[in-house]
Order: structure tokens, then C-alpha cells, then sequence
């Protein structure tokens, strides 16, 4: 029996709210895997060559120096975007009046941190059905976590949580950092896995020998997997657009927030450079947020990064 576009989208997302009960496994998961490779390149290979001596220990070392930091950036990353809320539309927001969008107090145009507005005749206040409530521009609804969140890229079950306009860049830094971590424990293992197929004695016992072999398929895997999504996420952020809008905008000759590969990145990550590689934002660069701009507080009307 054919089936509808709509209906087939409506079942997907209906099938994606078991997702939730998956959150701690994930978790779980994410953990047990750097337990196994933190097992592996530490305890079983390479801290024990510290103790050799000579340019043996040294670059043991050194290589254990980088594998910490790594890790730590890439642990940092990924609890950022687990604890951070993706962003969300405060329950009393309205949309701002044309004269308060495009007043000179606005800081999208005094700072030059503007965003390209859509033409006039497509501007109208998009209304959520679910939520019962107004949308700000570039919001959707996550069926998953039943709500809608702001510059929605997509629900991720790896964080437990939707990737949206305040943990966009977490989630960036923490596929740039597990690449790189991964890629490095692939080739540190990489000579003991050849070594595992060859004729040649290889120390160890039997545990800490498969312990290495699934280090290195697992890491390699994460290497090939994270390695797509990166270039993807790339070319998004270099087009000032998500994972979902690139869908969207096929049927639109011409992306209105596109302002350059320069500013489409500041806007993700920021303008001041001290931040870029970390999971975190200045206080500056938050009140500059194009996504959090004309977000209306009955209580308290200019912006305040804990509202969120």
C-alpha cells in the first residue's frame, strides 16, 4: 500500500520517542569505550614504557601527554553538550515589532553581527501546534523530547539530547576532538594489531592482547564514522545552515542567512578567538547570539544567559 510523505514522517518520529529510554545506556556506552581504549593505550602499552629509559620513555611520554589532553577536551565537549540545554522558546515569548527588529539598539545590526532577514513577503510568525505556542525564526519542534528548540539541528542519541543553537559548537568540538583522539589511538594500536596476525611472540596476556584488538576496531570504526559527520557539519556551518535547513532550503533558490564563510562561523562559534577550540562561550559572544536575539522576558527584557 503507497504511503504518504507525511505519514511516513509522522511513524519515524513516532518510533524515535523509544529513543528516550536509551539515554543512560549511551552513556554507558560512550564511557565503556574510552575505559577500553584508556586500558589499552595506557595501562596495557605505553605507560609501562615509561620505566624503560632512554627516547623509549620519552616519547611514551609524550604520547601519553597528547592522549590526556585529547581525552579531556573530548570528555569536556561531549558532558557540554549533554548538560547544556540546546536552547529553547522562553513560554511568554512574542514577536518583536517590526520597528524593535530593526531599531539601531539592535545588537545584530550595531555589532555587525547581523543576520539576512527573508524577504518581507515570507516573513509571518510560525505557530506551533504541539507546543501550542509562537516560533522564533529557525526553530522546530524535537518529537523526541517534545519541545521545540532553538536552531534545531537534530536530536542526537549519542548526547541524550537535541544539538541546537547553545550546544551547536559543543557538539562540533566534540566530533573534532573524538576524530582526532580516535585517529591518534588508531595508530598508536596499529603496529600491535598487525602484530597480533603475524608469526612474531607479542608480549602480554590473553586479556590485555583482545583488550588492544578491540581498542583498535573500536577507535578505527569512531575514526571512519565521526570523520563523515565532521565534513559534513563543516560544510554546514561554512553555509550558515543545519542539519535540518539543508533539507528544507532545496526548494529555496536562495539561503537567506548565508553572510559569508567568516561570519557563519563567528555565529557558531563565536568572535572571540580564546574560545573557539573550547566548550564555552564569552559572555559577550552569548548576548551576540543571533538565535537568542528578540526573546522577550515579561520580567527581565534584555537577555541573560541563565534564562536558558
Amino acid at each position: 500500500m503507497h504511503r504518504s510523505g507525511t505519514t511516513m514522517a509522522w511513524n519515524v518520529f513516532k518510533f524515535c520517542t523509544a529513543l528516550r529510554g536509551l539515554g543512560s545506556i549511551m552513556i554507558l556506552l560512550v564511557l565503556g569505550v574510552v575505559g577500553v581504549t584508556y586500558y589499552a593505550v595506557v595501562w596495557t602499552n605505553y605507560g609501562p614504557a615509561l620505566s624503560d629509559g632512554g627516547l623509549g620513555s620519552l616519547a611514551a611520554f609524550a604520547i601519553i601527554i597528547l592522549f590526556h589532553f585529547l581525552l579531556a577536551m573530548l570528555l569536556w565537549s561531549y558532558f557540554s553538550v549533554v548538560f547544556t540545554d540546546p536552547g529553547v522558546v522562553p513560554p511568554n515569548w512574542r514577536l518583536a515589532s517590526d520597528e524593535e527588529q530593526r531599531g539601531e539598539s539592535d545588537p545584530l545590526n550595531s555589532l555587525e553581527f547581523c543576520v539576512l532577514q527573508p524577504d518581507s513577503s515570507n516573513q509571518r510568525t510560525r505557530f506551533c501546534r504541539k507546543c501550542n505556542q509562537p516560533k522564533p525564526p529557525r526553530c522546530h519542534h524535537c518529537s523526541v523530547c517534545g519541545r521545540c528548540v532553538l536552531k534545531m539541528d537534530h536530536h542526537c542519541v549519542w548526547v541524550v539530547s537535541c544539538v541546537g543553537a547553545l550546544n551547536y559548537k559543543y557538539f562540533l568540538l566534540f566530533l573534532l576532538y573524538t576524530f582526532l583522539e580516535t585517529t591518534l589511538v588508531t595508530l598508536l594500536l596499529m603496529p600491535h594489531f598487525i602484530a597480533f596476525f603475524s608469526d612474531e611472540e607479542i608480549p602480554g596476556t590473553p586479556g590485555t592482547l583482545a583488550t588492544t584488538f578491540l581498542a583498535f576496531v573500536l577507535n578505527l570504526a569512531f575514526a571512519l564514522s565521526v570523520m563523515g559527520f565532521l565534513i559534513m557539519h563543516i560544510s554546514l556551518v561554512a553555509a550558515n545552515t543545519t542539519t535540518i535547513e539543508a533539507y528544507e532550503k532545496k526548494t529555496s533558490p536562495k539561503w537567506p542567512y548565508d553572510l559569508g564563510r567568516k561570519k557563519n562561523f563567528e555565529q557558531v562559534f563565536g568572535m572571540d578567538k580564546r574560545y573557539w577550540l573550547i566548550p564555552a562561550y564569552s559572555e559577550e559572544d552569548l548576548r551576540r547570539m543571533p538565535e537568542l536575539q528578540g526573546l522577550e522576558y515579561p520580567s527581565k527584557p534584555d537577555f541573560d544567559s541563565q534564562d536558558f
